[in-house]
């Protein structure tokens, strides 16, 4: 799951391309980014569902902070992203966040 990030020279904001795999998302019919940059929100950042049946969805961020997130499959199942820039433990989650730093 590659996260790949485009900083703007106009202002200071990343795009972050975050992607879920074919084999991860393990026969999920939609599935959500959830994080910090939309307050949790388990239904406003969905994916969409690419030709390969991988998912994807690009962010604006701002640049110079860290984000934590994950994803959320339609079946109520939390994933997290083996190519985050690092994690950290939530006591909320009773694991590991993923964190993206801009």
């Amino acid at each position: 799951m590659p996260l790949s990030k485009k900083y703007l020279k106009s202002k200071p904001v990343c795009k972050v391309t975050f992607k879920v795999s074919k084999s991860t998302a393990q026969g999920a019919k939609r599935i959500f980014l959830v994080g910090e940059f939309n307050k949790w929100n388990t239904k406003n950042l969905p994916m969409q569902q690419l030709k390969d049946n991988s998912f994807s969805v690009t962010v604006d961020l701002e640049v110079g902070r860290d984000y934590q997130y994950r994803y959320l499959t339609d079946d109520g199942v939390w994933l997290n992203d083996s190519k985050a820039d690092r994690y950290e433990y939530s006591a909320f989650a009773g694991g590991d966040n993923c964190v993206v730093t801009t």
